[in-house]
């Protein structure tokens, strides 16, 4: 049970605890400010992409929600981004320069940002390796040049709000993220008090969070306690993001409670796979087989027959089709949000 990773009362704080009373009793400024207060100037990076680029598109799969306190898009169109990184933590500022992308960086975990600023923004992504075999996706492709899919190189901020989706509505995931994220995280570093942003527990803080805390948060015990197992071989789970696809599924799929479905999620994200296909997803076969099929009522069988012309590129494909808009229309009613909070 996760009650039994609940702290002590003697026991040293968590950081969302510990932090602001630290700072009351020292004057120490947040992180990311300097010695008076004042934000650090941050580090920045420009960068030109090979083609085109759209950034909503590459950076859209980073969003939970939104509400979601480590992702914002402002007015001005720019990016921000508050990640936990091996460096830590760091808020990622990016924004269009005409042809450029410019970049900048704060915290502890600048340096890691700005450095793998490319990668995330799909520079080792390969669009030329897939050939449309669908007019749909042909047109789709055509009309959006500038998706490509990004890699984050971090494994466990995307493995914990994938598990926190499993089996429930997306609302309740994201409120379960926004909670946990906001509560157990730390102020992302940088100019960010306006936007609320945080920067994800690392995997103690995620350990010693009480049983009766998840279940506020509406997370039942079978994903937190797939959470739980996944934090304490956090290192272990990080390594997949250097792993070919097939090692890494692996060894994500090794911890019970984590699927195909979840694995998938992940690595998407984490290391830009352009195969990783979301099998065991509620809605996904259904809008596969109607864009390319008409047949709405497709199984993951159904759908991997379909996707097979893609081998290799599958996950791209199923971009595409959700990018196209030709989705099934409702024949019934939504799923209804469970509240396990209220019990």
């Amino acid at each position: 049970m996760a009650g039994r990773f609940a702290p002590r009362t003697t026991g040293p704080a968590l950081p969302h605890q510990a932090a602001p009373a630290a700072r009351r009793r020292t004057g120490a400024p947040p992180p990311g400010a300097g010695a008076e207060g004042r934000t650090e100037p941050p580090l920045t990076r420009e960068w030109t992409p090979s083609g085109p680029l759209d950034l909503r598109l590459v950076l859209g799969p980073l969003r939970r929600g939104p509400a979601d306190p480590t992702f914002r898009m402002t007015q001005d169109g720019a990016f921000w981004r508050a990640t936990r990184t091996p460096e830590g933590p760091g808020t990622l500022r990016v924004a269009a320069r005409g042809d450029r992308v410019g970049a900048e960086a704060w915290g502890p975990g600048a340096e890691w940002l700005l450095a793998g600023l490319p990668a995330l923004l799909g520079a080792d992504d390969d669009p030329d390796a897939f050939t449309p075999h669908h007019h749909l996706l042909a047109v789709t492709e055509r009309r959006r040049p500038g998706l490509r899919l990004l890699r984050t190189g971090l494994v466990m901020e995307s493995l914990i709000p994938s598990v926190l989706e499993q089996k429930v509505t997306t609302d309740e995931a994201y409120r379960a993220w926004r909670l946990l994220v906001r509560r157990y995280g730390t102020p992302a570093p940088g100019p960010t008090t306006t936007l609320g942003l945080h920067v994800m527990p690392d995997a103690r803080t995620w350990a010693m969070i009480p049983s009766w805390e998840w279940h506020k948060a509406g997370v039942d015990t079978k994903r937190s306690s797939t959470i739980l197992r996944a934090v304490r071989v956090a290192p272990r789970m990080e390594e997949a993001s250097s792993m070919p696809f097939p090692e890494a599924k692996a060894r994500l799929e090794l911890i019970p409670g984590i699927g195909p479905w979840t694995s998938a999620e992940t690595l998407q994200r984490s290391n830009g796979a352009p195969d990783a296909v979301t099998v065991g997803d509620y809605h996904l076969p259904a809008i596969v087989g109607h864009a390319l099929a008409d047949n709405r009522h497709a199984t993951d069988e159904e759908m991997l027959t379909l996707l097979a012309p893609y081998e290799g590129q599958r996950h791209r494909a199923t971009r595409l089709v959700l990018l196209s808009g030709r989705t099934p229309e409702r024949r019934g009613p939504r799923m209804t949000p469970g509240n396990i909070a209220a019990l």
